[in-house]
């Protein structure tokens, strides 16, 4: 069997040895002619957070950086690293967690471009004959997120422009395949009502698109006539959404509470959604410094106080610390998975609306359930100020009748 010929291991033992990315940096060092002063740093933070193989991989990329003919700054080390396409790499975000914490470089752009890159999809499926129209207007709007971000005020997210550009791209489908039309100036309000008419329950959100689409189309004189001027998008602004029954509330808490074969994850959102109305992205961005283990209470997300946690959801989020100190992680959220236990970053929205899929229930009809019960039996006004939302926000959660048990004896009797 081969042995280590300086610690007297065998090959297998010496893979897994915790000094290996130390001596790989070390030699690293000795290499350079003039080595940064952050490499030990480096080494020391890869060999925390990755295994020893990964934390060794990634010393040798970093050492084939610095061997190059190219600058060794951080901002253009954290460049070159970035891997083409929609991932930049694990070295390249372990490069972009080191020098953002010590602020040797800022962060990347690789949210925009992945943003930039789904805008683009989104743009090529558009026909031909009505894209350049569709990408005046992208850019339009682009520019408006841009100078909204440097006035300070609230821009468009990503994602508003991204659901805009495919309601523009479905209709331009619809356009070219069911109406024979390859030209905005032609598109009147009869082809809009058969459009909206495929998705009616997104009728209200697809006619802002397309208003402000025609407003853009109409001042750059791409159509002469607005064909969305006289429709409306009346709905009744009260919930329509499903709700749990108290046999279903019962089999989930008991699930979360007394399953140990759950997963922590599962366990926490399920249950301060159940108990709490709390919602997928509060409990997203939770983060131990918003754990108070002495009034055992939670900060989430904008509620102006903490919120107190009865036994059970105390209970949960404590299965969900432990499982969060098994990955040896210095990331401060409370839900760490294996994507994130090296970075910083919380996990991704993607994760967050999976997680529940084994107890058959998706979180906003769990959190519903909350809301509506504490709506219906408390002030909709205290609910708002408690959860920080808009007063308007729970008004739509009021039902649509009485009670009877709640009405004095003279009221049932005059029913």
């Amino acid at each position: 069997m081969r042995r280590h010929a300086g610690l007297g291991l065998c090959s297998a033992c010496w893979q897994k040895h915790p000094s290996r990315p130390f001596l790989r940096g070390e030699h690293l060092h000795d290499r350079l002619t003039d080595p940064p002063e952050w490499l030990a740093a480096f080494v020391a933070h890869v060999a925390a957070r990755h295994c020893v193989s990964r934390a060794c991989g990634f010393v040798t990329d970093l050492g084939r950086l610095l061997e190059d003919e190219h600058s060794n700054s951080p901002r253009a080390l954290l460049e070159r690293s970035r891997r083409p396409g929609r991932s930049m790499g694990s070295f390249a975000r372990s490069l972009e967690d080191f020098f953002t914490l010590r602020g040797l470089a800022l962060p990347t752009d690789q949210a925009e471009r992945l943003a930039a890159s789904r805008r683009k999809r989104r743009l090529d499926a558009v026909p031909e004959p009505l894209q350049q129209s569709v990408v005046a207007f992208d850019a339009s709007r682009m520019r408006a997120q841009d100078r909204a971000r440097r006035a300070g005020t609230r821009p468009r997210s990503d994602h508003t422009l991204e659901t805009a550009l495919a309601t523009m791209r479905d209709l331009a489908l619809f356009l070219v395949t069911h109406r024979g039309k390859d030209d905005w100036a032609l598109v009147d309000v009869h082809d809009i009502e058969a459009f909206l008419a495929t998705l009616p329950k997104a009728r209200k959100r697809r006619l802002i698109v397309l208003r402000q689409f025609f407003r853009f189309a109409r001042t750059q004189h791409i159509v002469l006539v607005d064909p969305t001027r006289t429709l409306t998008a009346k709905e009744p602004n009260n919930f329509r959404g499903r709700t749990l029954t108290l046999d279903e509330q019962r089999e989930l808490f008991r699930r979360w509470t007394t399953d140990e074969r759950v997963h922590p994850h599962e366990a926490l959102v399920g249950a301060l959604a159940l108990l709490h109305g709390a919602s997928s992205s509060e409990v997203r961005l939770l983060q131990i410094t918003d754990v108070d283990h002495q009034a055992q209470a939670v900060r989430l997300g904008k509620r102006p106080h903490p919120t107190p946690l009865d036994p059970a959801s105390w209970m949960t989020l404590q299965r969900c610390l432990a499982h969060r100190d098994g990955w040896r992680t210095d990331n401060l959220h409370v839900m760490v998975t294996k994507g994130t236990k090296a970075g910083r970053s919380p996990a991704s929205t993607a994760y967050l609306s999976h997680v529940l899929d084994d107890c058959g229930f998706p979180p906003r009809m769990i959190r519903s359930t909350r809301l509506v019960d504490l709506v219906n039996t408390m002030d909709p006004k205290l609910v708002a100020a408690a959860f920080g939302m808009d007063p308007q926000a729970t008004m739509i959660y009021l039902a649509d009748h009485v009670d009877e048990g709640r009405l004095p004896a003279s009221e049932t009797n005059r029913k």
